[in-house]
């Protein structure tokens, strides 16, 4: 008996996605298919235990050239990874475990932590968090505006 291949959704170069259990409601994501990981603007950014496991305690700037909206977060600390940013840069990130949204899914994601302040996107999903999921069409940017924040009318 042959198992049904899973068809898979279709998503842009960029997305709005959100963030569950950080409570971040919608980030906006660059799908970076030249990444291994996934990774997530932080700032003040602090390891700590909780009943014998480690936690890592951040703040979130979720929104693009916006450093007032500030969301406080903390989540499960799996280790600590050396990362090669795409100028050939080599860092030490702290990775965490949480979960992301996207279309009609969730699942858990690994994301390494860094300030990405002077990105121009708060989130890059990584292939390991798309495998098996996704197809990304270069061309198309926010085909799932479930999360896309409603813009405020000038009055």
């Amino acid at each position: 008996m042959k198992r049904k291949k899973r068809e898979l959704k279709i998503i842009g170069w960029r997305e709005w996605v959100s963030l569950p259990n950080l409570e971040i409601p919608a980030i906006k994501a660059k799908i970076d298919t030249g990444a291994t990981t996934s990774s997530l603007h932080a700032i003040h950014i602090e390891r700590f235990r909780r009943k014998g496991k480690d936690f890592a305690r951040f703040q979130v700037h979720p929104w693009q050239r916006n450093s007032q909206l500030t969301v406080s977060a903390e989540a499960p600390l799996i280790e600590y990874r050396s990362v090669r940013s795409s100028s050939g840069h080599e860092t030490s990130r702290p990775v965490i475990l949480t979960e992301i949204s996207m279309f009609d899914e969730v699942w858990p994601i690994e994301l390494t932590l860094t300030n990405r302040d002077q990105m121009g996107f708060r989130m890059l999903i990584g292939r390991r968090a798309m495998r098996g999921r996704f197809l990304v069409d270069s061309a198309r940017s926010f085909l799932d505006r479930t999360r896309a924040p409603q813009r405020r009318r000038k009055d």
